[in-house]
Order: structure tokens, then C-alpha cells, then sequence
């Protein structure tokens, strides 16, 4: 599988990574023989990247990584993961003993003396214009307790600021056909400032799978249950924000503009993968199948003028209006 470098940091990630939310929590039960069963999968395949995070599972997903690894010593994997959620989302929660305390917790889970990227996990907006904050950061790059930092944002506001921040590597940010908005200006600017982009919920939290109808219902357990409406966090993690009978009727139409070979939901990754200043996608999965499906949209043909018209008309017309003017 290709890779692609995160500018300022030097690291390389494969095009297609893998984001284990679901090995963790918040997706309903997947249980541990078969998160590694994913694991493996997904490396198989060519994926050279995982992302995590501390409260995925409260340390479960950075463990099954670690545990997983351990069993692999011949794999080159770049693993991220993100800290800031265990505590009340307040600023002055971002300082450097807390951050240094998050730093031993993850470093214990993933059985690693150095991390190998850390993102800052949506943090309050007044984060990213704080500059103690990113003291701190810089501090844990000198203990090499990281090897790079970076920052997971909700907003396109967000990520901006970012970017001008001289020591961060990456942004990880919702990308998707359903979730547009990063095009204007935010890939543009990471692209000329040497920031990686990794580009999560590429798949809308499954709406762009084309396998749910309105009449699905997710377990009691999962986010998309729990979290539409913003009850949990922010609503744009779930469905992208966008409304699920919308969606759902949305990714009909998305479905049907599949080329001959692809899935809809390796459209949805291919139309990602397409887009000038990405470096990786992050889906996840909850299967060894769906892990090896989701792989694949890396060595399918890039998307004819056509396809890549079509998408955006759709979303014209069914998705902007509900998602550009809160992210």
C-alpha cells in the first residue's frame, strides 16, 4: 500500500490506516480475539498506521494495540494516539503535569518507552490559542516521551489555528463525501505548512456503507444510539452531524454512484484518499472483513472528473446546509 509523509515530522503513514474507536468502546461489544483478528487484518493488508486514544475502552483499544504488537515484532507500525478526554474539558485541564500524567498512562498501554505521535483529543476551542499549551507539548518532544504532536479538532476554525502552530505534525479532522467543508481551506493550509491530515469518520459512522435503512436500530451501547444528538459529545462525530433520515436517504443516492468494483464505502475512501493534502484515512472496523474491504479502496483507480462531479452534487444538495455552518 502506498505511504505518505507527515511533513514536519518525517513519519510515514499507509494511505488507509485504521481507527480503533470500535476495538475500545461506543460501537457495541467487539470482543478481544476478534479485535485482534482486526488488528491483523488490517496489517496484512498494508495498513501501517492505528490511531487510538486513552479513552477508547479507558485504555482498552491502546492495550489490544500493544498486545497485538508484542506478538508482531517484524511490523513497522506508526502508532497515534490522543490525550485530553479523561478529565473535564476545561482549559486549565490542559497543562503540562496532566499532560505528562496522560503520557505515562498511554506509554503503559501500548508498552512503549516513547509515543509515537500524540494528539491533543478535541480539545476546548481556547486550547489552540494557548501557548503553555504547546510549551508543553514541545517539553514532552525534549523528555522523548514523543516523537511528534499533533491535534484532533471538531471545527475547520480549529484546525487553522493549528496549522500555524510551528511544532504540530498533524491534524486529524471528519473528512467525507457527507463532510466537505475541510476542502476550502483547511487541506490547502496543511498542505503548504507541511502538516500531515488525517481524516477520520470517513464513512459518516457507517451511513456511507449504504447498509442502514431507517428503521436500524444500534445497540443501547453505541454512540450512534447514545450520541445523536449531541448528548454525549460533540454531535459531529455521529452520522457527521448530519441528520439520520437525511443520511440514510442520502447514502442511497451515494450508493448508486459506486463504479463497477467498488463498494459504496470504498467509494466514500477512494473519494478521501483523492483529495489533495490527505495523508491517511482512518476507518474502522469491526470485522477481519470489513478491516480487509476498507484496505482494498487503496489500490482501486482514483475517481473519474465524473464520479468526483457527481459526489459533489450530491452533497450540494442533500448535506451542506445542514453541517458547514457548525464545523
Amino acid at each position: 500500500m502506498d505511504e505518505r509523509v507527515f511533513g514536519r515530522s518525517g513519519q510515514h503513514a499507509s494511505v488507509v490506516g485504521l481507527g480503533t474507536w470500535q476495538l475500545g468502546a461506543d460501537w457495541g461489544d467487539v470482543d478481544d480475539k476478534e479485535a485482534l483478528r482486526v488488528l491483523e487484518t488490517a496489517a496484512e493488508s498494508g495498513v501501517t498506521f492505528f490511531d487510538t486514544a486513552d479513552v477508547y475502552g479507558d485504555g482498552r483499544s491502546e492495550q489490544t494495540i500493544a498486545a497485538f504488537l508484542r506478538g508482531r515484532p517484524d511490523l513497522r507500525m506508526l502508532v497515534a494516539t490522543k490525550m485530553g478526554r479523561r478529565v473535564d474539558q476545561i482549559p486549565e485541564n490542559y497543562v503540562l503535569d496532566n499532560f505528562r500524567a496522560w503520557n505515562d498512562r498511554s506509554r503503559r498501554n501500548l508498552g512503549v518507552d516513547r509515543l509515537d505521535l500524540v494528539q491533543l483529543h478535541c480539545p476546548p476551542t481556547p486550547v489552540y490559542s494557548t501557548d503553555e499549551v504547546f510549551d508543553a507539548l514541545d517539553t514532552l518532544v525534549a523528555e522523548e516521551r514523543v516523537a511528534a504532536y499533533g491535534v484532533s479538532v471538531e471545527t475547520c476554525a480549529e484546525a487553522l489555528t493549528a496549522i500555524a502552530r510551528p511544532g504540530v505534525a498533524s491534524v486529524q479532522i471528519i473528512l467525507n463525501p457527507f463532510r466537505m467543508k475541510p476542502l476550502y481551506e483547511v487541506l490547502p493550509a496543511a498542505r503548504a505548512a507541511g502538516v500531515g491530515i488525517i481524516a477520520r469518520v470517513p464513512l459518516a459512522s457507517g451511513l456511507l456503507s449504504g447498509k442502514y435503512t431507517k428503521d436500524t436500530v444500534f445497540p443501547a451501547d453505541d454512540h450512534r444510539t447514545y450520541n445523536r444528538h449531541g448528548e454525549a459529545f460533540d454531535m459531529g462525530e455521529t452520522f457527521s452531524g448530519v441528520d439520520y433520515e437525511t443520511g440514510v436517504e442520502a447514502a442511497v443516492e451515494f450508493a448508486g454512484l459506486a463504479p463497477e468494483g467498488f463498494t459504496p464505502a470504498q467509494l466514500a475512501l477512494r473519494w478521501i484518499i483523492d483529495q489533495p493534502g490527505v495523508t491517511t484515512v482512518i476507518p474502522g472496523a469491526r470485522s477481519p472483513e470489513q478491516a480487509r474491504a476498507n484496505a482494498a479502496a487503496a489500490g482501486l483507480p482514483p475517481l473519474s472528473v465524473e464520479s468526483l462531479a457527481a459526489i459533489r452534487d450530491l452533497y450540494e444538495r442533500r448535506i451542506k446546509d445542514q453541517v458547514e455552518t457548525r464545523w
